[in-house]
């Protein structure tokens, strides 16, 4: 009887601290310096956190330039495919003497209706608002550096990541892809312009 004795003695000593290990193990979530207390206020700092995140957002999205009117977007896009397999010409800037990149765009936004620069570098740098290539709209100005550090190419995005331009000597005005690895790694910035308002200076914002 003595070692049948000794030994549920010993398991009643022993339950007690196998339970208080294991709650022990249970609490470890929130040890390392955490109280429960402190673990159900970290949320609550976090959400002040996301709420200010929240406010700077909108702001930043108030910022947003507004789009081109879909008819005046219609009308640019209109004039630019309508003059595809057109021959490349330096300096050219009308259907029947051939294009360059900023001529086909002179001549896609009519001077009538937008007031812009006659070189790429000019538009880049001075004219419209700049737009995030996430934010990009029909009828936007895409910039890029080819064989430079500055801006020496230009081109209208049609959308779905697909822009018109004027390529190079020997090409003609063509449908190209911001997929394309080339002109993702040429890629410098996009420019959101809008109509110039009659009798009123137009002000110019890098």
């Amino acid at each position: 009887m003595r070692p049948f004795f000794k030994t549920w003695l010993t398991i009643c000593l022993l339950m007690p601290l196998a339970a208080h290990a294991t709650n022990r193990e249970q609490r470890l979530p929130n040890v390392n310096g955490y109280t429960p207390k402190s673990h159900v206020s970290a949320p609550s700092s976090k959400n002040k956190q996301a709420a200010k995140h929240s406010t700077q957002l909108s702001k930043d999205n108030s910022k947003l330039v507004p789009p081109m009117a879909s008819k005046e977007s219609s009308n640019v896009l209109s004039r630019a495919v309508n003059v595809l397999g057109t021959p490349y010409r330096w300096g050219g800037s009308s259907p029947s003497k051939g294009f360059d990149c900023s001529g086909l765009v002179k001549y896609a936004f009519n001077d009538a209706t937008f007031d812009l620069p006659r070189t790429s570098n000019a538009m880049a740098s001075g004219h419209g608002e700049k737009v995030d290539r996430s934010d990009l709209k029909p009828g936007d100005l895409i910039f890029f550096n080819i064989k430079s550090r500055r801006v020496n190419h230009v081109a209208i995005y049609l959308g779905n990541d697909r822009f018109i331009h004027a390529p190079r000597r020997g090409k003609s005005v063509t449908i190209d892809t911001l997929k394309k690895p080339y002109w993702e790694s040429h890629y410098v910035v996009a420019k959101r312009v809008m109509p110039k308002e009659p009798g009123q200076m137009r002000v110019v914002q890098r």
